[in-house]
């Protein structure tokens, strides 16, 4: 009886040793977010995945389960918005660290709401710490939870140090990301990205190219005045070309 059972343990271990251990790219919820909230989810991961296009070794996504011990399904966490810094850009269906040469975002925002706030500050903050996640951010998009409403902070000996945020003259909460390189800026209770050498800030897909239709409207406008401009200089006799 005892070999017999012996064999049934080996034949058990054999067997779940082949079996796949299944990774979920759904927790099979339904996703509720305010619309600031999604709006806010929406804008930062176009606007970084724009802003780092032409380098194929960042990687931008938001909302994606990052499983961090193999084996331990559970052991799963879906930042708002990250960037790894150093892995191909492509596209995934979940994030396993030790398919990625064990490699941890460098950079996570959370886009903060009444019913996340104590998870963002407390069980989600311990976790990216412990991983190793270099800057955590916090936005909260109503002001209602966070005062101020967008804090950062940057891992140093393990442990997350606020970065210091300064208000430029117009009002603008600002804070710099070392790791992207870039500000976030709070203006008028909106969140932005902008590049600090150029005070260029980063727009959506949506807003690119709402920005480029305004200037091509605007070159027709100009384009249009300089041509009835044209047109009554040679009604008066005179050559616009020779002016």
């Amino acid at each position: 009886m005892k070999l017999l059972n012996f064999f049934d343990k080996l034949v058990c271990k054999i067997s779940s040793s082949f079996t796949e251990i299944a990774y979920p790219d759904s927790d099979s919820l339904p996703m509720a977010e305010s619309d600031s909230a999604r709006d806010y989810l929406i804008y930062a991961v176009e606007a970084l995945e724009i802003y780092f296009q032409t380098n194929p070794q960042v990687y931008v996504s938001g909302n994606l389960f990052i499983y961090y011990e193999q084996g331990n399904p559970k052991a799963v966490v879906a930042p708002d918005v990250f960037v790894v810094l150093g892995v191909a850009k492509q596209k995934r269906r979940v994030y396993k660290l030790w398919e990625e040469n064990n490699k941890v975002p460098d950079f996570v925002l959370e886009i903060t709401s009444k019913s996340t706030v104590s998870e963002d500050q407390g069980i989600k903050k311990g976790l990216y710490a412990f991983l190793g996640v270099r800057e955590y951010f916090q936005y909260d998009p109503t002001g209602d939870y966070l005062d101020p409403p967008l804090k950062g902070f940057r891992l140093t000996e393990d442990n997350y140090q606020p970065i210091p945020a300064t208000t430029l003259p117009d009002g603008s909460l600002v804070i710099p990301s070392q790791t992207l390189g870039l500000e976030l800026r709070v203006q008028d209770n909106q969140m932005r990205f902008y590049e600090p050498a150029t005070g260029r800030k980063l727009f959506s897909g949506q807003e690119a190219e709402q920005a480029r239709q305004e200037a091509e409207q605007a070159r027709n406008e100009e384009r249009e005045r300089s041509q009835k401009l044209a047109a009554q200089l040679r009604e008066l006799g005179l050559d616009p070309d020779n002016l």
